[in-house]
């Protein structure tokens, strides 16, 4: 800390006496409010909407859906990752203007509404569900709706849970399309290449419940780890060494027709960039970064823009900042940073997100955080007045996005449409 700048500043009154280092004092952040969030802010008006809600862009989704589909390279197919975009009309508008009918799905609930609602789409599990959630899959789905289920490939990570869905197959009269969890380096479990590897294919392959339908290799890692001495390349190249040692073994046990069907999945919304030919994964899964949550403010995804806000409405707008209980040194707070000069209150608050309008917006960490009102601090050029909106973008999306009721679609200065979200169980 000795290059830091240092200012002292002699502190009297209150029967208080001390002194306060001030390092670096800050520069005030706030200024101008961004014309596109002006414009956002005027169609939640006049559309009556005074709630917390959740805005998505279209014309920013489909940008970043033509980016994505722009970047796969001849024949690689692309999954929609519906965890990271809970609504079903969202959904299908990804599935019509990027072309793709395979989704990849998280739990039971969700399980269960996309097989009646889109079944003839191709469906992957993201996860594996315990044996019980998949027995209440069966047992819900409608007759009409069977079929759809023949589309679903299950995710295997042990022997275990092999033999479960094995037993609850050979019960049902069904045959389950198996997909192996393979661990490429991320080590949250699944298989890697060797002998336990092989004694699950064997166990697929001599079983007439079963069939082999291909591994799924979730590398997110990758971009996280530091690019110095070369440890992302070789966590990369050791990434892709296991997946080709594990289709090597497959193709030990199954022949040529077999492993030419079967998908090879790999990638997420921060790696799918990373796939230039189909030589390895014949298909990619993404879905954050079509709506671009601030986690996924990476290199890798520069090209895709942030398509997600949440608006909430300003309660109280106020001159200044006051902590209850430390009013004394409100003054001092102001002159060492002017970022907490003014405050506002916002209708509901403690989301996974952050403030981007107006700028210089931030939480107050001595007040602390609140789901009824949240209070947000800004220089002395902060301009905001009670019933403006605040603007924040969702740190993730899985999440967030069910926590504001229907989505508000934002297109062309407007508000054009509402789309449902999920029921939360989902």
């Amino acid at each position: 800390m000795a290059n830091l700048s240092r200012r002292t500043l002699l502190l009297g009154g209150a029967g208080i006496l001390g002194t306060v280092t001030l390092l670096n004092k800050p520069h005030d952040q706030s200024g101008p409010r961004a014309p596109y969030f002006l414009s956002m802010q005027n169609a939640l008006i006049e559309a009556g909407i005074a709630t917390p809600t959740l805005v998505i862009d279209r014309k920013r989704l489909n940008h970043n859906i033509n980016t994505l589909v722009g970047h796969l390279p001849k024949g690689m197919g692309y999954r929609i990752v519906t965890k990271s975009l809970p609504s079903l009309d969202l959904i299908q508008h990804i599935r019509a203007r990027s072309g793709s009918d395979r989704l990849m799905t998280f739990n039971q609930p969700m399980l269960s509404i996309l097989s009646t609602a889109m079944p003839q789409a191709s469906q992957l599990l993201g996860k594996p569900l315990p044996i019980a959630a998949v027995k209440n899959y069966f047992k819900i789905l409608p007759t009409e709706f069977s079929g759809s289920a023949d589309r679903v490939q299950w995710l295997i990570d042990t022997p275990r849970r092999l033999q479960q869905y094995t037993d609850l197959a050979k019960a049902l009269g069904r045959t389950f399309a198996i997909n192996l969890e393979l661990d490429v380096g991320l080590h949250r479990g699944g298989f890697e290449p060797g002998a336990e590897l092989n004694s699950v294919l064997n166990a697929i392959n001599s079983s007439s419940a079963l069939r082999f339908a291909g591994y799924m290799g979730y590398e997110p890692h990758l971009p996280v780890l530091p690019s110095v001495l070369g440890w992302r390349d070789r966590a990369k190249a050791d990434a892709w060494r296991r997946y080709r040692d594990a289709l090597d073994q497959a193709a030990l046990v199954f022949d040529a027709k077999a492993m030419a069907g079967i998908t090879r999945n790999a990638a997420g919304s921060p790696t799918y960039r990373y796939y230039k030919d189909t030589s390895l994964a014949n298909e990619v899964s993404a879905g954050s970064c079509l709506v671009k949550p601030t986690h996924f403010d990476t290199d890798l995804l520069e090209p895709h823009e942030p398509a997600s806000f949440i608006a909430t409405p300003v309660i109280k707008s106020l001159a200044t900042t006051h902590i209850p209980g430390l009013e004394f040194a409100d003054g001092v707070k102001r002159i060492w940073n002017s970022n907490s000069s003014k405050t506002v209150f916002i209708y509901g608050g403690h989301w996974l997100a952050d403030p981007v309008d107006p700028p210089g917006l931030s939480y107050n960490a001595t007040f602390g955080r609140s789901s009824n009102q949240e209070m947000l601090n800004g220089g002395p050029e902060l301009e905001v007045a009670v019933d403006d909106f605040v603007f924040f973008r969702p740190q993730q999306s899985e999440a967030v996005f069910l926590q504001f009721g229907d989505i508000a679609i934002y297109d062309d200065g407007k508000i054009t449409d509402y789309w449902p979200v999920f029921p939360a169980s989902a």
